[in-house]
């Protein structure tokens, strides 16, 4: 049962866009959501919809988004680590249904995943991922880094590529403020990825 305030075909508080409605360029944007290889994960019914509602915005951050999603930093499994610190720091349930099996399918380990989840100790884990794990928990948990927790990161990273991670994680964490704001709404079922509260 959606709340009452939200569109059955959009699952949140706007409906989706009409594709007459826009402009040739918000076509275009249009045309790239609703296309399984334009490298949304959820189509229309996600950011990428809610986006169009500001078609001049959504063609201004797509190019970032490609980039940062799909070209920096370093690796799929990095880049999914750090999209997956970020919902869960902004307890992003939507973020996290969708990426948690994205991440699975490029290698982030179950047990990183699960360390995320539920605010479990680096200890153990892989350097690299302690790192985005720590660094996502101080920024977005503490609203300050620690000398030790910057050192570390600039050490694996450099400036560009950690740059390039915070970007990463800072366009996440406005994401999650879109679906809040509008209540994008989790699909039904028992296979969608969960997210414990808190």
């Amino acid at each position: 049962m959606l709340p009452p305030d939200i569109d059955p075909e959009s699952r949140c508080r706007l409906p989706i866009v009409k594709r007459e409605a826009l402009d040739d360029e918000g076509k275009k944007m249009f045309d790239m959501h609703t296309d399984p290889k334009g490298g949304t994960i959820r189509g229309l019914k996600g950011p990428g919809g809610i986006g169009l509602h500001s078609p001049a915005l959504a063609h201004l951050n797509r190019p970032v988004g490609k980039y940062l999603r799909f070209e920096a930093p370093e690796s799929p499994r990095l880049r999914e680590t750090a999209i997956l610190i970020t919902a869960r720091m902004c307890d992003s349930r939507f973020e996290w249904a969708a990426h948690e099996p994205e991440s699975l399918s490029v290698g982030v380990p179950a047990n990183v995943i699960d360390v995320i989840k539920h605010h479990k100790s680096t200890a153990g884990l892989d350097e690299t991922d302690q790192i985005i794990i720590e660094l996502g928990r101080e920024a977005f948990g503490k609203r300050k880094v620690s000398s030790a927790t910057y050192a570390r990161a600039f050490r694996r990273f450099g400036a560009k590529g950690l740059v390039d991670l915070v970007a990463l994680m800072g366009n996440y964490a406005a994401t999650a403020m879109l679906l809040t704001v509008f209540d994008m709404q989790l699909d039904d079922g028992p296979d969608v990825a969960q997210l414990p509260v808190g």
